[in-house]
């Protein structure tokens, strides 16, 4: 019974997805707590409304609670600029659905220094629970032409201490490119606004007891 509901919740949170999405201010400030200090994003929610939406339900869920700042990609030419990755990287317990991608073409939103937007695989619409943020511009990620590029969403108004020191940390794999030691994305924290948890179950949270035949 509690594996239907969960599924009618999904299959709620899936539909919504082509609806309105939740009502926000016109800017929505986060706080993303990590273990070198805290990071304060202003997301543009008038222009990107879905792309904010998709990260508040992150936010509002816990989903990025405990998890990581994962990925330094550091320009070779100039090693001080690039951008750094996070968010739930493949925990599928984690993950909402999909959502339609907001190009940079739609919003207006650039890839400037501090730009937050979202990570996602070749597939337009593969954008979920996992972000960048530029240290640096990086216009190779707006949208041109036919290429659709990355859904930018806001930006950063203060911890690019932060930032500039996770884009330093060690690497190797990928390319080069995965921290060997992550940094802890402690918890994210919504300032402004109200709270739209999305109502989905939490796997992550739910505790299984150990068979007691085991503990004998």
């Amino acid at each position: 019974m509690r594996f239907f509901h969960a599924l009618l919740a999904v299959a709620a949170f899936g539909s919504a997805g082509s609806a309105a999405p939740p009502r926000e201010p016109a800017i929505v400030r986060v706080r993303l707590d990590t273990a070198y200090g805290p990071v304060v994003l202003a997301l543009d929610a008038r222009h990107a409304p879905r792309t904010v939406a998709n990260f508040m339900g992150y936010v509002d869920d816990g989903r990025f609670d405990g998890m990581t700042f994962y990925r330094s990609a550091r320009n070779r030419q100039a090693p001080t600029y690039g951008f750094v990755q996070g968010g739930i990287r493949t925990d599928a317990r984690r993950i909402l659905p999909p959502f339609p991608l907001e190009t940079t073409a739609m919003t207006g939103i650039k890839h400037i220094d501090g730009t937050i937007s979202m990570a996602r695989r070749a597939d337009a619409g593969s954008a979920g629970g996992n972000f960048f943020i530029t240290i640096g511009a990086m216009p190779s990620m707006d949208a041109k032409g036919s290429y659709q590029g990355y859904a930018a969403f806001g930006h950063v108004v203060s911890g690019m201490p932060v930032l500039k020191r996770i884009l330093a940390q060690p690497t190797g794999g990928m390319g080069g490119q995965l921290l060997l030691r992550p940094v802890k994305l402690v918890r994210a924290v919504r300032l402004t606004g109200t709270p739209h948890p999305t109502g989905i179950v939490k796997p992550w949270l739910v505790k299984t007891q150990a068979d007691p035949a085991r503990r004998k």
